[in-house]
């Protein structure tokens, strides 16, 4: 049942159309959602988190009926960026959905959470100066959101992914940047440890659920979502996976203790600082701001999810029956952008099974099984 089933034409905003998981919720809405929808998704020149009159002039001059954020910034920016979009751009735009009695759909992160195995919606990290900024203004958000509803009336839901997986990150971010850095040979050893599980979230998954709360505002008013895949997934088996399929030979099976890494990459700040100082521009992986996490595990309970009325569209899909498909399209558009050597395509071959069939045997059997039910399906 379509949006435009309930009412009349309705008129959404989204921001953050440019990244992963907004570029996905815009494409979503303008090619699988009847005409009942008007998404809007204005650009930084229209429409700035960090310039709260833009906010009001925007959304006061549109009446929407719904809004979507979608927009982060950068995971290493810096205290008044992180604060501006994550934080006071997110609050403004609650509130102007609040003033208007219209939804808040908020897209928020596990980064906002603990360590830990199967934590729910209430898990989070006691809020402190300490945090990096992208975890505090992120949990800020939500911690604010919530007062907002209290003393405000405002509708909103929040969606907080884990590790986000996908086609078209066109940032290089999150898991691809530690996808690439195993495509570019970057990454020497195992910069985890045997056993760390973490939990995914499918990008191709987060616009149908969108939808889906926003056709189901009862149901989702006021609450937080865990969306993630139902299984966790061990870190060092994905690397090793990925790894195999392009037949590398880095990173060696030789797993780094978390102690050595921390120096390690100390050492390499205090490198990257003398580079600065001599004129050369070089910058830290963002990702190694959270390297702990490499060796922590975080896995998050997707009971609330799984009791709710979403239905799942493909719920055998894991990152691990993703990979082909993601490594053919990641390999062929760096290449294209001259960021890693050329692979020899007469050798690769991201199907390939061997490995596969030693590491984890129960993933080749669902992949092929589901291969045979797609081939066996009749063709409309």
């Amino acid at each position: 049942m379509g949006l435009a089933e309930h009412s009349p034409k309705k008129i959404g905003v989204l921001i953050g159309g440019s990244g992963l998981i907004g570029g996905g919720i815009t494409h979503h809405f303008k090619t699988k959602v009847d005409d009942g929808v008007d998404l809007r998704a204005p650009n930084s020149k229209k429409l700035s988190l960090r310039v709260p009159e833009d906010i009001k002039n925007y959304i006061t001059g549109l009446k929407p009926d719904f809004i979507v954020n979608a927009a982060i910034a950068a995971i290493d920016a810096d205290p008044q960026l992180a604060y501006e979009t994550n934080y006071l751009g997110t609050v403004n735009l609650a509130r102007m959905a609040a003033a208007l009695r219209i939804p808040y759909i908020h897209i928020s992160s596990s980064a906002v959470m603990p360590s830990g195995e199967n934590l729910a919606e209430e898990d989070m990290l006691p809020l402190s100066a300490g945090l990096p900024n992208y975890a505090k203004s992120k949990l800020m958000a939500e911690l604010t959101l919530r007062d907002l509803m209290k003393n405000q009336g405002l509708d909103y839901t929040v969606i907080r992914l884990a590790v986000v997986y996908g086609k078209h990150d066109h940032k290089i971010q999150g898991f691809h940047r530690l996808f690439f850095s195993i495509v570019d040979q970057a990454l020497p050893c195992m910069l985890t440890r045997r056993g760390v599980m973490h939990s995914y979230s499918n990008s191709k998954k987060v616009p149908r659920f969108v939808q889906h709360v926003l056709e189901h505002r009862p149901e989702f008013t006021g609450q937080t979502i865990n969306f993630a895949d139902r299984n966790p997934v061990e870190l060092a088996q994905l690397i090793l996976t990925i790894r195999s399929y392009l037949e590398l030979g880095f990173p060696k099976e030789i797993y780094i203790p978390y102690a050595l890494a921390k120096v390690t990459r100390l050492l390499l700040r205090k490198f990257l600082r003398i580079l600065r100082h001599a004129g050369i521009e070089a910058r830290l992986p963002a990702e190694l701001l959270f390297m702990e996490n490499f060796y922590r595990p975080q896995t998050l309970s997707v009971a609330r999810l799984a009791a709710s009325t979403w239905q799942d569209p493909g719920p055998e899909t894991t990152v691990f029956t993703y990979l082909p498909s993601m490594i053919e399209y990641y390999v062929t558009r760096w290449e294209h952008l001259n960021l890693i050597e050329p692979f020899d395509k007469e050798f690769f071959d991201p199907k390939k099974r061997a490995e596969e069939f030693l590491r984890s045997p129960e993933i080749l059997l669902e992949t092929v099984h589901r291969e045979n039910r797609q081939e066996g399906a009749p063709q409309g």
